[in-house]
């Protein structure tokens, strides 16, 4: 951990005394972090306030360097020594932000059942290092804002091609290692994905909707006197339809402490049907089929009580076995670890807490979040249990991320601070009293760009005065 210290505060090119004290008042405060201001009030923030927002404005990070130096610490790995990372995007939400560039609406759940909200947002997409076992640790890799109009698709690819080629160059992954797997939500298209993504040594593992319709291999050719294009693919297989399942190719029933029953079906060789449309409109060359293995899992009740609804899963490799099975729909159930990792960084550490304009400082405390999280999960086996009186004791092997924050400042203690003791200084005169703001800050509009990078224009049916005005 004092090793990782000294490579974050190297990585901190301007600013770095008041960033670094910064990052220690986030693992040392007491309780939830609420306010941005009130982290200048603990003692390990030797600065004022003002020197805290003029590190975040105008301060610098080497964020290349602090993804190599994350890259390069020892990282969580499965039962066969397999990296698994998952990937998803998280907002922060900036509803009042009007003078905040770069928002874009982001779809959050309401409080109200089954409501669903477009909220302004800066969104970030995050890869995280997934662990096994009851723990919901895991390893931040990196971050990335997602600018308005962003293809979610292209950004993820290249973030994924970038982290493959540090762990690589780490030394976390060499030739004859087991392949990454990479795993996503259905807010993704995991065939696409793993199209863009054939080159590298990973595999993609994502969940795909209920209403998704795959066609099957394509069938041999046999000669048709009555002549005609040969069928390029083959049946329709619509998971909605038991009638089109036909024969599975792998079927494993397991026994869990949470599901009970836990029964999957695998179907090889299943691929979508692309049309030169959307995202492939631009492809030149003949459109490719993407072959891959369907697994739907299946669970005979859920931990809630809620209502078991079968989940499908596309995985990019084929000829599946049932011990390939059990591992995919097992990495998958660990990506919803990178959920509680954001419930963390936003109600303990505070990370959408702070109300920033500019989307640049939003990125600073971003990476300071992330560096935070990372010194917490190094300082696991070092931290003792400070537990209120009125929980249950835990192993140190099963401290939760909150239980080791609590005792950081006694760790923090006996290693050395590199962050230079503040000079003094003089607040400046400010604005006259009395006088007003002569350079009013600008507006933004909220996601005006499109994925194509053309501007949002108004449907006339919605501009003003091109309908008659009710009179009755």
């Amino acid at each position: 951990m004092a090793e990782f210290r000294g490579q974050l505060y190297r990585c901190l090119t301007r600013r770095a005394d008041a960033l670094f004290e910064l990052t220690d008042a986030l693992l040392c405060t007491d309780g939830p972090v609420k306010t941005l201001v009130g982290l200048s009030l603990a003692p390990e923030h030797r600065r004022g306030h003002g020197a805290m927002y003029d590190a975040l404005n105008h301060g610098r990070i080497d964020v290349e360097s602090l993804r190599r130096q994350l890259a390069g610490l020892p990282l969580p790995r499965a039962a066969d020594g397999r990296l698994v990372l998952a990937v998803d995007v998280s907002p922060w939400l900036r509803p009042d932000g009007n003078c905040s560039p770069q928002r874009s609406f982001c779809h959050t759940y309401g409080r109200g059942k089954d409501e669903h909200r477009m909220i302004p947002s800066w969104p970030y997409s995050i890869v995280a290092a997934l662990e096994t076992g009851r723990t919901s640790w895991t390893a931040l890799l990196d971050a990335v804002r997602l600018p308005p109009g962003a293809d979610v698709t292209m950004i993820t690819c290249a973030q994924i091609r970038q982290l493959v080629d540090r762990l690589t160059g780490a030394g976390q992954w060499q030739a004859g290692d087991p392949e990454i797997l990479i795993v996503l939500d259905a807010g993704y298209e995991a065939p696409r994905i793993a199209w863009l993504l054939r080159d590298l040594p990973i595999e993609i593992l994502g969940r795909m909707r209920s209403d998704r319709v795959l066609r099957r291999a394509t069938p041999p050719r046999v000669y048709n006197p009555e002549g005609g294009r040969p069928a390029k693919h083959g049946g329709e297989f619509v998971f909605g339809d038991p009638a089109t399942w036909n024969i599975e190719q792998a079927v494993t029933n397991t026994d869990t402490r949470l599901y009970s029953q836990v029964k999957t079906q695998a179907w090889d060789r299943l691929h979508p049907r692309l049309t030169r449309r959307a995202a492939w409109i631009d492809h030149d060359e003949a459109l490719p089929i993407i072959a891959g293995t369907v697994i739907r899992l299946t669970v005979e009740h859920l931990p809630s009580r809620g209502e078991p609804k079968p989940v499908w899963l596309w995985w990019s490799n084929v000829d599946a076995t049932t011990e390939d099975v059990d591992r995919c729909w097992q990495a998958f159930l660990r990506r919803f670890d990178i959920e509680h990792t954001f419930r963390l960084l936003k109600q303990t550490l505070g990370w959408t807490a702070p109300q920033l304009r500019e989307p640049g400082a939003a990125d600073r405390w971003t990476w300071l979040v992330l560096a935070a999280h990372t010194q917490l999960r190094l300082a696991r086996p070092l931290a003792q249990d400070l537990r209120r009186p009125w929980e249950r004791p835990m192993a140190p092997e099963r401290l939760t991320p909150a239980r080791v924050r609590r005792g950081f400042r006694n760790l923090r203690a006996a290693s050395s601070s590199p962050a230079r003791a503040p000079k003094p200084s003089h607040p400046g005169p400010g604005r006259p009293p009395g006088s007003r703001n002569r350079r009013p800050a600008a507006r933004h509009d909220v996601g005006l760009i499109l994925v194509t990078g053309q501007a949002h224009q108004r449907p006339v049916h919605h501009k003003k005065g091109t309908k008659p005005r009710r009179t009755g």
